[in-house]
């Protein structure tokens, strides 16, 4: 009988800048999204967050998942103590999903987003040429699943 570990059932792996802090998963997203909110923005440091959404029980972190942080409340995100690189955020409205960024997935090329959300808040000099949906505020309807 062979056993198989994680890491050979893994479809996505991903890691924090330093390395810290690696995870799994044995299920490819349910859905990847942009999100413009000046909360994402200001969590991510970039000029929007870009997010996979996975079922949290198909997913494992090494050591664990960093620091948590609460500042809206509902909305809890984790970030490695270590280097400060933005890993997950938690929507108490989003239940049983974990949001996982995308720089910090090793197969982030593959990864392509199904929608924009918070469309209202893009910074304006930001232009993303593509066809998908652009939802004005949240797409929480939308990418529930």
């Amino acid at each position: 009988m062979t056993t198989k570990s994680v890491k050979d059932t893994a479809v996505l792996t991903g890691k924090c800048y330093c390395g810290a802090i690696r995870f799994s998963a044995t299920q490819a997203p349910q859905t990847v999204a942009y999100c413009h909110c000046d909360s994402c923005r200001r969590a991510t440091g970039g000029p929007m967050g870009a997010f996979a959404a996975l079922d949290e029980a198909l997913v494992t972190f090494t050591p664990n998942e960093g620091r948590q942080v609460s500042v809206v409340p509902g909305v809890s995100r984790t970030f490695c103590a270590d280097c400060g690189s933005s890993l997950t955020g938690r929507y108490d409205y989003l239940p049983g999903q974990v949001y996982i960024s995308i720089g910090v997935i090793d197969q982030a090329n593959d990864l392509v987003p199904k929608i924009h959300c918070h469309d209202t808040e893009r910074l304006t000099w930001l232009h993303i040429d593509d066809d998908i949906e652009r939802v004005a505020a949240t797409a929480r309807a939308k990418i529930k699943v």
